[in-house]
């Protein structure tokens, strides 16, 4: 069993494991292990328990980070797994139990995400659900300000679509940031996850917290030196 920890990497709605690939790149140059989950979008407890099967089968210990909505998927997760030693909370909600990701920003200024949605429908055993994305004309702005015009025209064409029910499930376990330690990076030009917000979340979770300055809501993407040397922090205090 190793003894160093892995890093579990969970994105967010609208994107994909490939949206970790400058953090993982960094964090292989300084010896340290991760794998980026392919998180289902399809539902809170679905999803943080799809994560924490995930973590149950990694030998040894593990620091999850959570991106956007990857932040209550973490912090469901982490309750479920006992090897979780620490989370890392990039751009994200930051939710409490019986809170959902939408209810965590409520009182908080509309950002632009909130009207670019647009809705889709598939089915389900039942019959059919909504699930949403990001309206191309507008993704630029809403997900990756700071970004290549090149880079967001292929992200937008490539999301992943997150199903109604994601966002808007409370938490319906004890948060896993009550046992834990845990890291946030603030994105201060985020117009997905209002930065107030954001702040508010990390001081609710009682977590170290860094600011990235003008980062636009992809930053593991935009500014993943900060990110890794989050992360990375947070390995060195758990390892």
């Amino acid at each position: 069993m190793s003894t160093n920890p892995t890093v579990v990497l969970v994105h967010g709605a609208f994107a994909d494991g490939s949206s970790w690939a400058p953090v993982v790149e960094r964090l292989r140059a300084q010896g340290i292990e991760s794998l980026a989950v392919s998180n289902p979008l399809r539902g809170l407890t679905y999803d943080g328990d799809y994560v924490a099967s995930v973590v149950n089968q990694i030998d040894g210990p593990v620091v999850l980070v959570g991106h956007s909505y990857g932040g209550p998927v973490i912090t469901h997760a982490g309750s479920k797994a006992e090897n979780v030693k620490g989370l890392v909370f990039v751009a994200s909600f930051g939710v409490d139990q019986g809170v959902s990701a939408l209810g965590s920003v409520e009182g908080f200024p509309e950002v632009e995400l909130g009207t670019s949605l647009v809705p889709h429908q598939f089915p389900t055993a039942e019959g059919t659900d909504t699930e949403f994305t990001i309206r191309l004309d507008a993704f630029s702005s809403v997900f990756g300000a700071d970004l290549p015009a090149e880079f967001n025209a292929t992200a937008a064409v490539s999301q992943r679509p997150v199903a109604q029910g994601a966002l808007g499930e409370p938490l319906g376990v004890e948060p896993a940031w009550k046992k834990l330690p845990s890291w946030f990076a603030v994105a201060t030009a985020d117009h997905a996850i209002d930065p107030d917000s954001q702040r508010a979340a990390a001081k609710r979770l009682g977590a170290t917290t860094i600011e990235v300055e003008g980062g636009s809501h992809s930053i593991a993407v935009s500014r993943p030196e900060e990110v890794t040397a989050l992360i990375v922090a947070a390995v060195t205090a758990v390892a």
